[in-house]
Order: structure tokens, then C-alpha cells, then sequence
């Protein structure tokens, strides 16, 4: 680790996620719920991409030319669709089995996507376009540091688009009590006490310089599965921007 720098990962998260590595791209496997989510989230990130960058509604790479980071990547779930996007795309994940998966998948796809077992904080770079991380941020060590180095990584006319869990009594039935039991979540993955709410994250996008520009909700509906609403109960979308 570089001198002066404090990683906020955490390894026994690290070490969960790992462990799934090995069937991240099976739709049945221990990620099946990552898989019914990601289509959700890329319908939100491109509407986000459309009203930030007009004039690319319709094309089908609106990134082309433009730098993304996908922070917490796993084996690749939505650093893929970014780099089909147009971006140029770099993927960190605390778990070195996830980038092997990821890595493994990339080229099998045909796919340039610069994958590294990184923690945020050690990376050189700086400057993206569009800097993402889904639901990994209740599983650092410390959110607010973590925060921090995402806004550092975001270009002055960039965008940071955030999912998480809400802390709700709602989200721990759903996530912890029905998820993880029957709903396909595995055992151990989430820590309610760690959720934060639609207001904690703003405080701390705010602290870091950032602001909310976007934001909605992910609900379940057991007839289409996860769709984008107003109800954040659950869970929920941000998208934030420099300050000015």
C-alpha cells in the first residue's frame, strides 16, 4: 500500500465476494440477483449519460471518447455494458478472483477493459468521465473516506452514479430475512446496520465536494422484477456532480 494511503477495503468483504467468483456470470448462480438488477441500473446510468451529454440519445456507444471507472467491478457485470457503451474502461475490484473472472470473460467477449485488484484509493489515475460503484459501498470500512476518493476520481465535468441499500425496516426483510434465506442473496452478504440512507449518502456526497443532481428508487415487483421508482424504501440510485 502506497505511504499515506489507508485502503477502505474491507477483507473479510473482500474475501465473501471472492469466494463467488467463480459463477459471477452464471444468471442462476450466487450473483442471480446482481443479474436481474443490471439492466435496471444500466436503463438509469444511460438516461444519466443522455441528460449530461446530450445529442447521443439514439446512438448506440454515447460514451465513445469518454473515460469510465466502475469501482467495486466484480467479474464485469456493468464494466462490460460500459465499454460496449464507447468508454474506455477501467474495472477495480478488492477480490484479485473477481478480476481473474473478469478478465477471463473480457477477451472471451472481445472486449479491451482495463481490470485491476486495486483498492480506489492506490489509483494513479484520475479525471473520468463517469465514475460508478453499485452496491459496494456498505461493504467498505470506512464510507465517508470512501467517498471521498470517488468524488477525487470524477473529471470536473463528470458524473458519480452510486447504488446501495436503503436502512430501512423494509430493506432488511427483503435483503437479509426473504433474500437471503429463499430470494437467491447469499448468506452473509449484507450487514443492515451498515445501509445508509438516501440522506447519510447526501452528506456525504456533500462533504466530498459533490452534489445530487439524480436520484431514484429500486422496488421489486415479482411480475418484472426489479424496476426504477420513486420509492427508495428498498433501495436506490444517485448520481452526483462537482459543486459549481
Amino acid at each position: 500500500m502506497a505511504d499515506g494511503i489507508q485502503a477502505t477495503i474491507d477483507p473479510k468483504e473482500a474475501a465473501h465476494f471472492g469466494a463467488m467468483a467463480a459463477d459471477w456470470w452464471d444468471p442462476q448462480g450466487s450473483s442471480a440477483m446482481l443479474h436481474k438488477l443490471n439492466p435496471v441500473r444500466l436503463r438509469y446510468i444511460r438516461a444519466a449519460i443522455d441528460q449530461h451529454w446530450p445529442g447521443k440519445e439514439k446512438a448506440f456507444r454515447p460514451l465513445e471518447g469518454k473515460s469510465a471507472l466502475d469501482v467495486g467491478c466484480g467479474a464485469g457485470l456493468l464494466t462490460e455494458p460500459l465499454a460496449r457503451l464507447g468508454a474506455s474502461v477501467t474495472g477495480l475490484d478488492a477480490a484479485p478472483e473477481n478480476i481473474a473472472a473478469a478478465l477471463g470473460h473480457a477477451e472471451r467477449q472481445g472486449l479491451t477493459i482495463d481490470y485491476r485488484a486495486t483498492p480506489v484509493e492506490e489509483l494513479a489515475e484520475s479525471g473520468f468521465d463517469l465514475v460508478t460503484s453499485m452496491e459496494v459501498i456498505e461493504h467498505v470500512a470506512d464510507p465517508a473516506a470512501f467517498v471521498r476518493a470517488l468524488a477525487s476520481k470524477v473529471s470536473p465535468d463528470g458524473l458519480l452514479i452510486l447504488s446501495t441499500p436503503n436502512r430501512t425496516p423494509l430493506s432488511r426483510i427483503a435483503m437479509i430475512t426473504v433474500g437471503e434465506s429463499i430470494g437467491g442473496i447469499p448468506k452473509g452478504t449484507h450487514d443492515w446496520d451498515k445501509f445508509l440512507t438516501p440522506d447519510e449518502l447526501t452528506a456525504l456526497l456533500d462533504d466530498a465536494g459533490l452534489e445530487v443532481i439524480d436520484s431514484s428508487g429500486l422496488s421489486f415487483d415479482p411480475a418484472r422484477d426489479f424496476a426504477l421508482s420513486a420509492n427508495k424504501a428498498i433501495n436506490y440510485l444517485l448520481t452526483a456532480r462537482h459543486k459549481g
